[in-house]
């Protein structure tokens, strides 16, 4: 029976219990911030990352991971007899697949070995792509069957976020069909979604109680008559908010699983702090 490893990037943030559980490798992004580099979840947390965005004069960037700690993932699992099957953060929002595209080329022959699938998402909408191949695969599934599955994963989960201000988005260069939104009234409360890899601008709401409403509502449109729904809240600086919008998906739901995590320091980066939503995935 192949041995399949799964390797992904650290905007899907996946909670540190499920990377464990299932053998997972995480490749980080980059965080720059003035003339220091950290990688993404590994020397900056999102704590210290929101702290340090408070009182900051610089704001920080992002980059993509970069091709030589791709390949060095790559060649360890080959060289320990697995195969590869990398699952990232969707190709119009980020460099990282084109990264895992060329180590594979620069390994070789040992390339023939690594499978890339671009989850047209991020955040916990591709940690539970990931998930869901990672339990295929562990309840004895091919490696054919994983990737099958894998590359239309994306189909089955999505991802809903307010934001405080579409400031950082627009930043960064990742607003997309949101860019419709600048300019438009005070104190209204953009909710976005990724939709075919990019974020696209759905509604503005006034109040953030009302937003967070409206994202419930959008979860249920995309659930409803569906089977093994699973719910995560993501948040950037927002526990209390993250964790009463959870209860209240779990309570409407009746998920079969729920997951409370934080967006990672590059996620948070370009959605900013307060930004809170929730991904899924069903059957």
């Amino acid at each position: 029976m192949t041995k399949v490893a799964i390797v992904t990037d650290s905007t899907a943030y996946i909670p540190t219990e499920y990377v464990k559980q299932y053998n997972l490798s995480i490749t980080p992004q980059v965080l720059i911030w003035g003339e220091e580099m950290f990688r993404d979840g590994v020397d900056m947390q999102p704590e210290e990352f929101y702290t340090r965005l408070k009182s900051a004069k610089t704001m920080p960037t992002t980059s993509q991971v970069p091709i030589v700690d791709m390949q060095a993932t790559f060649q360890g699992l080959v060289d320990q007899g697995f195969s590869v099957m990398g699952i990232f953060i969707s190709s119009k929002l980020s460099g990282t697949q084109q990264s895992a595209i060329q180590a594979k080329q620069m390994m070789g022959s040992a390339g023939e070995k690594v499978v890339i699938v671009d989850s047209k998402s991020t955040a916990m909408a591709l940690g539970f792509q990931v998930l869901s191949t990672a339990r295929m695969l562990e309840a004895g599934a091919s490696l054919q069957e994983g990737i099958a599955y894998a590359e239309k994963a994306h189909e089955k989960t999505g991802v809903f976020f307010a934001v405080d201000t579409l400031e950082f988005l627009h930043r960064g260069g990742r607003i997309g069909g949101a860019q419709r939104f600048i300019g438009s009234a005070l104190n209204l409360k953009p909710i976005l979604a990724v939709k075919d890899g990019k974020v696209e601008g759905v509604d503005r709401i006034r109040t953030k109680t009302k937003a967070h409403d409206r994202i419930l509502e959008l979860i249920s449109e995309q659930v409803k008559g569906k089977s093994n729904i699973r719910i995560a809240c993501l948040h950037a600086n927002a526990h209390e908010d993250g964790k009463k919008l959870l209860e209240r998906a779990a309570s409407e739901f009746s998920p079969v699983e729920t997951i409370y995590t934080e967006l990672s320091p590059v996620v948070g980066t370009h959605a900013g702090p307060g930004t809170v939503g929730l991904a899924y995935i069903h059957d």
